[in-house]
């Protein structure tokens, strides 16, 4: 608290300025500051002194120099409008200038990322089926998790299934898995779902949904080297497809590239997309699907947010916005 009528010491009054002792010292040295001393020589500041002291302070706070304060402390022909007014302009320029790199640098990394990719060549090039009009899709690279969203009625369903018909040993599970038979499954294969609910039951899931048992089920008995999967999140509540997605990003299941289909922001977190994973929008008005780069601002991030809902808000429109088995 501000108390006027008091002296106070260095350590005193650099608490109430905000600003370290040091600093005090400084502005002493360079003159903009003249304490008074106690008898024992400790440096003592008074009403003035502190009036002073917040002047210099509120200046500081505005990045203006030391050299152009004490011209303006010291009345020598810089009143503060003057002063502040030229502070102003050197800001200009230093913003310009700051601009300026900050495109170059820019425009660097691009070339460096578009280098890369050309040499690396698509992982995934396709003709795109209807609703589009036949244009091309690449994918520059398979990452262990690429993620496929879009708003209703925007094909990111046909698009999925193009992509496992494009790669090379890769496959489609759709939602016909929530409808698999338990009893069919030979015992090596029990064996291994078992291992991974046991897993997922020592996260919290016991006892496991149906719907985690058929999408663990449906993963383990395809022997494809690259999984597409329709919907990831179906069935499944918010506590489940965070662990799921944890799961899921450790590679539990051999390590396969996955292409998930979603619109659940609790598999796609947009803020939390690591470098190993990549985002596949398909806009709402059938333009060529856009890889989008995970950072604010980024072309389609925007649009990738407001494709993504909570498990609550998907569970209440289920009917509207989750593909049936038996659609094809």
């Amino acid at each position: 608290m501000h108390k006027p009528d008091l002296h106070l010491s260095a350590a005193e009054a650099a608490r109430e300025l905000g600003v370290s002792a040091k600093a005090l010292r400084l502005y002493e040295r360079r003159g903009l500051l003249a304490p008074r001393r106690s008898a024992a020589g400790w440096r003592i500041y008074g009403p003035a002194e502190m009036d002073r002291a917040r002047k210099i302070v509120a200046l500081r706070q505005l990045g203006m120099g030391l050299a152009r304060i004490t011209d303006v402390m010291a009345g020598n022909g810089d009143d503060l409008s003057t002063a502040l007014a030229a502070h102003h302009a050197d800001l200009a320029q230093q913003l310009d200038r700051m601009t300026e790199t900050f495109q170059s640098v820019e425009a660097a990394r691009r070339g460096v990322m578009s280098a890369a990719e050309a040499d690396e060549g698509a992982a995934v090039s396709l003709q795109l089926p209807w609703p589009w009009g036949g244009e091309r899709f690449d994918l520059p690279v398979i990452k262990p998790i690429t993620y496929i969203t879009g708003p209703l009625g925007s094909g990111k369903t046909r698009l999925a299934r193009a992509i496992a018909e494009a790669i090379p040993n890769a496959t489609f599970i759709g939602l016909e898995r929530l409808t698999g038979d338990d009893k069919a499954v030979e015992s090596q294969l029990k064996a291994r779902i078992d291992a991974h609910l046991r897993q997922f039951a020592g996260q919290g899931v016991a006892p496991p949904p149906p719907a985690l048992s058929a999408l663990v089920r449906a993963i383990e008995a395809c022997d494809a080297t690259v999984l597409v999967i329709d919907m990831i999140e179906q069935g499944l509540d918010h506590e489940t497809q965070q662990i799921l997605r944890r799961y899921l990003r450790n590679r539990s299941f051999g390590g396969r590239p996955l292409f998930l289909l979603t619109c659940s922001s609790s598999i796609l977190d947009c803020s939390d997309v690591s470098t190993g994973e990549s985002i596949i929008y398909c806009p709402a008005n059938h333009d060529v699907p856009i890889v989008v780069k995970p950072r604010k601002g980024a072309r389609g991030y925007e649009a990738v947010a407001t494709c993504l809902a909570t498990p609550a808000v998907r569970a209440r429109t289920e009917g509207v916005i989750a593909r049936r088995p038996n659609v094809v």
